[in-house]
């Protein structure tokens, strides 16, 4: 099974359906959450009794009121799938899994699902795609082929809005023409192969932050809540996007050459969280998405046949010669390794990467 999403094409009015049905989820969600909140105490209500029965409210007195008709013109599988949304939510609290279920915010985050209740629908291939009772959207990129679904999620990234589904399907394995590789990932090259290949990323943070700055501070300048104000934040919201955009970009396209080429890749297990603690690299390190690297990896392998390995966290990759194994001790600014055993002089990086190819997990018990 895989997911697919498209960016949606839409004109004002066909934007402003998407909002109304996002602002309709939200309602209902916060509504059940409120209720559920208040009910604390009675211990004979459990989550699910309660968000059933205020689905019933919902249906036959809410909607019913005249302050709520606009609710009648919008699909009641919105509202259906926020409670499933929120009891979901709620199951994950009681399994320790999530922290406890928070209200929705405009700001958070604009998002719906919708379901087809006659079951799965076929998706023409083309540059349309008929969403189960909501209509027919023009996408920017089009359906390669034909495809089978039953759930979409309408959600709304800077100012565009996108449709994913899921497809119960499996893609089938690739042929990688290389065998192994060895990856050495770092802030001046994200990605130094070992068969010598660098790859440099895009660093889209560190480019927009003279612009989210102005932006930021004429907001706070701006009065609160006002028109103005609320036009900056969308601003700002889209240059978040657009900087999320270019990372992942980027990150896909690597990630899927990798998977495609390599039938065997080597990484090292990076304690991220632990990076982040250093002041003087958290902001690199969040531009270039190193957890979203090995995330990405992990599935593609999967999907295209090929295998991840993971070299152990405290194994010194940059402090080894690659040449002779002897070891010494780098400062972060050395960017050559001198080995002084056999006189090698070889870039940090490649160095690095090379001693990851030729790690070999130790055999238990020997």
């Amino acid at each position: 099974m895989f997911a697919v999403k498209r960016a949606l094409k839409l004109n004002n009015r066909e934007a402003t359906l998407m909002a109304k049905h996002a602002g309709f989820r939200r309602v209902v969600f916060n509504l059940g959450l409120s209720l559920r909140v208040q009910m604390y105490g009675a211990g004979e209500f459990s989550d699910s009794k309660v968000i059933n029965e205020v689905k019933k409210v919902l249906t036959n007195h809410v909607k019913k009121q005249p302050e709520c008709a606009w609710m009648n013109q919008l699909s009641s599988r919105v509202y259906q799938n926020a409670l499933m949304d929120l009891k979901e939510a709620f199951s994950r609290y009681r399994s320790l899994k999530a922290g406890h279920p928070r209200f929705a915010s405009r700001r958070g985050g604009q998002s719906f699902t919708v379901d087809s209740s006659h079951g799965k629908v076929l998706l023409s291939a083309g540059n349309t795609i008929k969403i189960p009772t909501l209509g027919t959207f023009r996408l920017h990129e089009p359906l390669e082929c034909s495809l089978v679904s039953q759930t979409f999620t309408i959600s709304k990234e800077g100012n565009r809005w996108f449709v994913s589904f899921c497809i119960d399907a499996e893609r089938l394995p690739t042929q990688q023409p290389e065998s192994s590789v060895g990856i050495d990932v770092g802030i001046k090259s994200f990605a130094t192969l070992s068969n010598t290949q660098v790859f440099d990323a895009p660093k889209p943070l560190k480019q927009a932050k003279t612009k989210l700055a102005r932006l930021q501070r004429k907001a706070s300048r701006q009065r609160a809540g006002s028109n103005n104000q609320r036009k900056t934040y969308n601003s700002i919201g889209r240059l978040h996007a657009r900087i999320a955009c270019i990372r992942k970009d980027f990150l896909h396209k690597l990630t899927t050459y990798l998977a495609k080429n390599f039938q065997r890749i080597k990484i090292e297990d990076l304690n991220v969280k632990g990076l982040l603690a250093n002041h003087k690299l958290a902001g690199a390190i969040s531009d270039l998405g190193f957890y979203e690297f090995r995330r990405q990896l992990e599935y593609k392998c999967q999907m295209y046949g090929a295998s991840l390995v993971l070299v152990e966290r405290w194994f010194p990759s940059s402090k080894i010669c690659a040449n002779c194994g002897h070891k010494k001790d780098l400062s972060l600014a050395e960017r050559t390794y001198d080995c002084p055993a056999c006189g090698v002089s070889i870039d940090r990086d490649l160095n690095a990467s090379l001693n990851i190819f030729n790690w070999e997990p130790k055999a238990i018990g020997g």
